[in-house]
């Protein structure tokens, strides 16, 4: 496995992926996204690896109520631009990605691992 975990220090959804994935003594690689921003690579990539794009959009977050909640956009160009629009945390396995909260998937990918 080669998970990637990106997400906010201080977001206890990152906190909660780092968790699962520490007590069932899996390595992982944060990456802050108050650090650094995901590349345009990384953006494509993870993309590419959920089965719906939409899924990755935070619809809940202040700036996608106030600014896109009613527009038509584009996916990439804005997340790229807006990273606060990201679902935390965003998790990934190799051309795997998980987008929010998703137990049931990050467990999946132990389960195909072993």
């Amino acid at each position: 496995m080669n998970i990637q975990i990106f997400g906010r220090k201080k977001s206890s959804a990152t906190k909660k992926a780092e968790r699962y994935f520490s007590e069932r003594r899996i390595k992982f690689h944060s990456v802050d996204l108050d650090d650094k921003q995901m590349s345009r690579g990384e953006l494509e990539s993870i993309l590419s690896g959920l089965d719906d794009k939409e899924e990755l959009i935070d619809k809940e977050s202040k700036l996608y109520k106030s600014k896109f909640a009613y527009l038509k956009f584009d996916l990439f160009t804005e997340l790229l631009a807006n990273q606060e629009l990201i679902k935390l945390p965003v998790v990934r396995n190799g051309k795997k990605s998980a987008a929010g909260d998703r137990p049931e998937i990050w467990s999946k990918w132990i389960d195909e691992d072993k």
